[in-house]
């Protein structure tokens, strides 16, 4: 079983070979046929490997000696191949969604798009599988890189370019925060793998009689912050925004329904198993920095959400806001947290990529995503307006949606927690269902033009079927339907639930990882029983789905306006790189303030 953990990895950068290799020769129809097939056979993988007991392969058969080995391990976790899953099915949707529809740039051929995704998923697989540092890194940059690239795949054009731009500059710094960390650890302890890195750190402790010094503290504070760029937590956040408004839809449905989450995943990863022992970071630092930036992220995620009239940025926006939930429920550092986390990705993941879903499909009717110039457009396609209202009540929180299982779990543990959870669910899920009631029904009035610039309305896109359609594509409906009820089904198998928590209860087991990569110990099983749907966790649910169905009432019969006291937080979004790189420098000043304090 553990041959299979390379070949999630390997197959989608197979398939992305053949394809630029090929693609020119082959018509287009049979180019999306192979990527659609190395996706899946690489989702096929990981679900195959997850039905086993949890793995570990060495490459290039360079196992451990008495705890010590210079090998790469790739590690098959139960959350690390959920995680690879998840990617890859939705890597599935997204090519099924563009299949035949998505119009290829005039510098592009049939393979370009499909052979980019298929590298995005590798690199996405590869991060969530590997346990080490450097391989880490590099996958990280690899998906990165693509993510660029596919920003700006449209390159003919200005605004797509500029957010490529914006995109690769902040990621990029993150990047090389996160080498220098690495490169720190490396001078420290001389190894790269995780579980290593860890047990060198706490042998160092054990024998100096004391825990981490200012190295150790600073090598967590420059990985943290590359893995905060990429998570898109504020400030390190400002990127998102820019490059969801321009990137083609398929790709915000990646970014936005996976790849960030890959940023809280690798946070929480590093945590565990290099800093959370007796030479690591303190707990309270670790848990008062990801609390700090994650209050501050759905705070302000959720404001900005509730000021777009661009849908692709609501969305976005949206997701800043999540994510600073999932940095919150991932700063307990208990398994209930690192559990109710988990399931609020899932859900999080087939609402919001079904959401851009819908998006995709206005724009390709209508060449816009303005939610004031689209106002009473999407009567003519109500199945869709359906999708889109059920997304948004899916963020809110309504149970039995997944999102509202997983945030039930979370906010459970912590007498302020609700108070959080319910106002951010409220907001973002108002916000999409105030565009869905203006949108589809045709509800209030539509709006007027204010003081935002042509970049920020969303209007007079260029649809990405090349033309405009008058009837949705199948493929592009269907797969909406599908995503979200995906994330239904998340809140609704109680064995879904028993795993995770299982699988949690592992993940955050410092020393069992150590003994599982490095001794070949086989892994503990922990028993339930495991926590499931409650009454309050239900009623929360319900309170956040109520209050933001309120909000959307409330709203939508007034003018699209601002709030005048929101304005200098919304002139931060400028969209010039030089002030988002700032923000990054100041960013990683405030982490180590928060790590050190």
């Amino acid at each position: 079983m553990d041959r299979l953990l390379p070949l999630i990895v390997v197959v989608p950068l197979l398939g992305a070979a053949v394809l630029v290799a090929a693609g020119r020769h082959v018509p287009r129809p049979v180019a999306e046929a192979v990527a659609g097939l190395a996706a899946a056979a690489s989702a096929a993988l990981a679900a195959a490997a997850l039905a086993g007991p949890p793995e570990v392969s060495w490459v290039g058969a360079w196992r451990p000696q008495d705890g010590h080995s210079v090998g790469i391990v790739l590690v098959g976790d139960r959350i690390g191949l959920g995680l690879a899953a998840l990617t890859s099915l939705l890597v599935v949707a997204v090519l099924a969604y563009s299949w035949r529809y998505f119009d290829e740039p005039p510098h592009g051929h049939g393979g370009a798009f499909p052979a980019l995704v298929l590298l995005f998923q590798g690199g996405m697989c590869g991060f969530a599988l590997t346990g080490d540092l450097f391989d880490a890194f590099v996958f990280f940059e690899l998906m990165g890189v693509v993510g660029y690239a596919l920003t700006g795949y449209r390159v003919e054009e200005a605004r797509p370019v500029q957010g490529a731009l914006v995109f690769g500059f902040v990621n990029s710094l993150g990047g090389y925060a996160t080498l220098l960390g690495i490169g720190l650890l490396y001078a420290r302890t001389g190894e790269l793998g995780m579980a290593q890195v860890g047990r060198e750190l706490d042998q160092a402790a054990d024998a100096a009689g004391h825990g981490a010094d200012a190295l150790v503290v600073a090598a967590f504070v420059l990985v943290l912050t590359g893995l905060l760029v990429k998570a898109a937590a504020v400030p390190f956040h400002f990127w998102l925004p820019d490059a969801h408004a321009v990137a083609p839809t398929p790709v915000c449905m990646l970014l936005s329904g996976v790849m960030v989450e890959m940023g809280g995943y690798g946070a929480a990863r590093v945590w565990t198993t290099v800093f959370g022992g007796p030479g690591g970071v303190p707990a309270a630092g670790a848990r008062r920095t990801l609390l700090v930036l994650g209050v501050g992220s759905a705070l302000v995620g959720a404001l900005m959400c509730w000021q777009q009239r661009h849908v692709k940025r609501l969305l976005a926006f949206s997701t800043v806001a999540h994510t600073g939930l999932f940095l919150t429920g991932i700063a307990l550092l208990t398994p209930h947290g690192v559990a109710g986390t988990a399931l609020y990705v899932l859900g999080h993941a087939g609402a919001k990529a079904a959401l851009f879903a819908c998006t995709g499909i206005l724009l390709d009717r209508h060449g816009s995503v303005d939610e004031c110039e689209l106002h009473g457009k999407g009567r003519g396609i109500p199945f869709t307006g359906l999708l889109f209202a059920a997304g948004g009540l899916a963020l809110a929180g309504l149970p039995p949606f997944g999102t509202s299982l997983g945030k039930a779990l979370v906010e459970e543990r912590s007498p302020w927690l609700p108070a959080l959870f319910v106002l951010v669910s409220a907001v973002t899920g108002g916000a999409v269902l105030r565009v869905a009631a203006r949108v589809f029904l045709g509800a209030g009035q539509a709006g007027r033009e204010d003081d935002e610039g042509p970049e920020t309305t969303g209007g007079e896109e260029e649809p990405e079927t090349g033309r405009r359609v008058r009837r949705p594509p199948v493929p592009m409906v269907t797969v909406a339907a599908l995503l979200l009820a995906g994330a239904l089904a998340v809140g609704t198998v109680p064995a879904l639930t028993g795993a995770v928590s299982a699988a949690a209860e592992a993940f955050t087991d410092h020393a069992g990882y150590a003994a599982a990569v490095l001794d070949g110990r086989p892994a503990g099983r922990p028993e339930g029983p495991y926590d499931w749907w409650t009454w309050t966790g239900a009623g929360l649910g319900l309170l956040s789905a109520a209050l933001a169905v309120a909000l959307a009432a409330r709203s939508v019969g007034l003018e699209s306006r601002a709030v005048p006291w929101s304005a200098p937080l919304r002139r931060l979004h400028s969209g010039h790189v030089g002030d988002y790189v700032a923000w990054t420098v100041a960013g990683i000043g405030l982490v180590s303030l928060l790590a050190l304090w």
